[in-house]
């Protein structure tokens, strides 16, 4: 079982260990950039793709389901941030934090950043149900780790919640 990212007419199909990886990296990123509040709302819609609060095989979105902005210049603004994280995440921004070595990484994030590229998000996009709003973004930062997080409802980022091998 695998988790679905679309956008238009593209998808990014990932296992359930490849999602982890590839939202590990953009969230390395994203928590660096993140200024505005629409930022901090994609941040907490890329919480949401932890699978160990999830569920495995249960998470994923869709671009078009995303609020990208109510004016032409909100969208561009909105499109243009998941744009900068995801270059600076192909930079290996931090990955050095992550304690594993994502050898895939690079090629889930070329795909990704492809499929943004070409998605044109559409003029009326209502606030989906999926994307959080205004008062659900990820505010919090974990202060060990310095990564936006889904605080206080979870214990920690993804680092602090990451399952320790033996």
């Amino acid at each position: 079982m695998g988790n679905v990212f679309g956008g238009g007419e593209q998808s990014l199909y990932l296992s359930n260990g490849g999602t982890a990886v590839f939202i590990d990296v953009l969230m390395l990123a994203v928590s660096d950039l993140a200024d505005d509040v629409w930022d901090y709302r994609f941040a907490a819609l890329l919480t949401l793709q932890d699978q160990t609060v999830m569920g495995r095989g249960a998470v994923g979105f869709d671009l078009q389901e995303i609020a990208w902005g109510a004016t032409p210049r909100r969208r561009v603004r909105s499109k243009d941030f998941v744009l900068r994280a995801t270059a600076l995440a192909l930079s290996r921004h931090r990955w050095n934090e992550l304690g594993y070595d994502p050898p895939f990484a690079q090629d889930y994030l070329y795909r990704f950043k492809a499929m943004v590229e070409s998605f044109v998000p559409a003029d009326d996009t209502p606030l989906a149900a999926g994307f959080p709003g205004p008062d659900e973004r990820a505010m919090a930062s974990c202060a060990a780790h310095r990564i936006l997080s889904a605080l206080p409802h979870w214990e920690g980022c993804f680092l602090c919640t990451r399952p320790r091998s033996s």
